[in-house]
């Protein structure tokens, strides 16, 4: 029979020298892994002497119990205090259709319902929020340019990503965490999506699996899988040899504009007062890999997955007509500032959009580009097609759905964008993807806003934007 310990028995046992944690109802003794864990001594002492199965549930995927067997020492004794601490907030499965009219409406049920740790990570963003709030903002600014007599009985959003068949340009961004706001997680986003047939990008931080993520998809069903690079490269490869495996993940995608985490107040702050173990960002983003170059870094990629290669969180005309000369080892490139949650004051995705059209227009020749960030209304979506942009994500909105009702949260966040793509073309006289383009929008606001090149840029000897000189 195992061995039993009280809460108090495994608070004696918090320090470097002797470091035990309760997970589940059992007790590990993780003093041999300080020194080895990606997040580094700290993470794991901070939680040390305790139960820190609310702190571990929704950050790591079930199969990381699997590496913790050789520490397995007993069972934890659940007396009233560690019950009551392994209790989880109920969140609802169902949310009234007919009531939910717009993503902040969604946003707001969705508040009121989840944990304030699961709050702070979501909504927070870097400093004062000021490219989080402009993300938004932009669309504001481009206005529409509608065209009459035409025949619009009908409307077609489908398009092809990548040479893969999707139900609408509009597809899940890479977002961590998804069990702090509901236990179906990002399972539950990848159920949702297959509704639609939309397209979702699986975190590096996912609260699942990635093989549970994609275990229940339909056969058409396409998903991606985010890359952040360790410091721990086997840890890496370990992972893309796992993603390597996994037919429904059809492309891997290489995120740069994280190299470390921003300053995320919201986030730091809550977890100052309810959480010893620190933000959720900072344990996040323990182990990243800050080092990365252009050519080292994806020649390795390339050594290690023959998937295609996405580069997110590209925010200047320069990296992208840089990706550009990658191809076809690198098949699309994503805008983005990470939602506004790395450099504040970082451009919005329109911004670069723009400039790659001003400077570096080969490159919608070469590779998809795509965009995310800020999208709340089907507007933005018909926006970001006419500028160029195949494909147009959407992070928080996601997560908010998710939290504000599972399942169905996510399908009606994804049915009302998707209703109002469809009455934005229809009201601007086109009737699929394909016939958007820049002719419906005036942009001429946002232009004065962007970059003004004033030199002749080069990158490894070749020219890549001749800008005003």
């Amino acid at each position: 029979m195992d061995k039993v310990f009280t809460s108090a028995e495994v608070a004696n046992h918090n320090t470097e020298n002797s470091c035990w944690v309760a997970l589940y109802g059992k007790v590990y003794d993780v003093t041999h892994m300080l020194s080895s864990h990606p997040g580094g001594a700290q993470a794991i002492l901070r939680v040390s002497g305790r139960d820190a199965t609310e702190d571990f549930d929704p950050i790591h995927p079930s199969d990381t119990l699997e590496s913790l067997q050789s520490a397995l020492i007993g069972s934890l004794f659940l007396d009233e205090e560690s019950s009551d601490a392994t209790q989880t907030k109920d969140t609802p499965d169902e949310i009234d259709d007919n009531s939910l009219l717009n993503l902040e409406e969604i946003e707001k049920v969705a508040t009121s319902v989840i944990s304030k740790k699961a709050w702070a990570y979501y909504y927070s963003a870097a400093d004062d929020k000021i490219t989080k709030d402009f993300n938004t903002q932009v669309y504001r600014s481009l206005l529409l340019r509608p065209r009459v007599f035409v025949d619009c009985r009908r409307c077609n959003a489908e398009t092809e990503l990548l040479g893969w068949k999707v139900g609408l340009p509009i597809y899940v961004s890479p977002t961590a965490m998804a069990r702090l706001g509901h236990p179906s997680g990002e399972a539950g986003i990848a159920e949702a999506c297959g509704a639609f047939g939309a397209l979702q990008i699986i975190a590096n931080n996912s609260s699942l699996s990635p093989e549970q993520v994609v275990a229940n998809a339909f056969p058409t069903q396409v998903f991606g899988w985010q890359l952040y690079v360790q410091l721990d490269r086997r840890a890496s490869e370990a992972m893309l040899a796992r993603v390597n495996r996994l037919d429904p993940i059809k492309f891997v995608v290489l995120t740069l504009d994280a190299p470390v985490s921003g300053k995320r107040e919201d986030d730091e702050r809550i977890n100052v007062q309810v959480n010893p173990a620190g933000s959720v960002s900072t344990q996040l983003f323990a182990g990243t890999d800050p080092s990365l170059t252009w050519h080292e870094t994806l020649e390795w990629l390339s050594q290690h997955t023959k998937k295609p290669i996405i580069l997110k969180g590209l925010q200047t005309h320069e990296d992208v007509a840089i990706a550009a000369r990658y191809t076809p080892l690198v098949q699309a490139v994503i805008l983005s500032n990470h939602g506004g949650r790395s450099l504040d004051t970082a451009p919005p995705a329109v911004h670069t959009l723009l400039e790659v059209r001003k400077y570096s227009p080969h490159v919608f020749k070469k590779m998809e580009v795509w965009v995310d960030g800020g999208i709340r209304r089907g507007t933005d979506v018909v926006k970001a097609l006419c500028l160029g942009a195949k494909a147009v994500g959407i992070g928080r909105p996601a997560l908010w759905g998710l939290a504000a009702g599972g399942v169905q949260g996510v399908e009606r966040t994804l049915q009302i964008l998707l209703d109002e793509t469809k009455t934005c073309m229809r009201l601007l006289g086109a009737t699929t993807v394909n016939d958007l383009g820049p002719h419906y929008i005036n942009s001429r606001i946002v232009e004065q806003q962007i970059y003004q090149a004033s030199a002749i840029i080069e990158h490894e000897g070749a020219v890549v934007c001749k800008g005003k000189l």
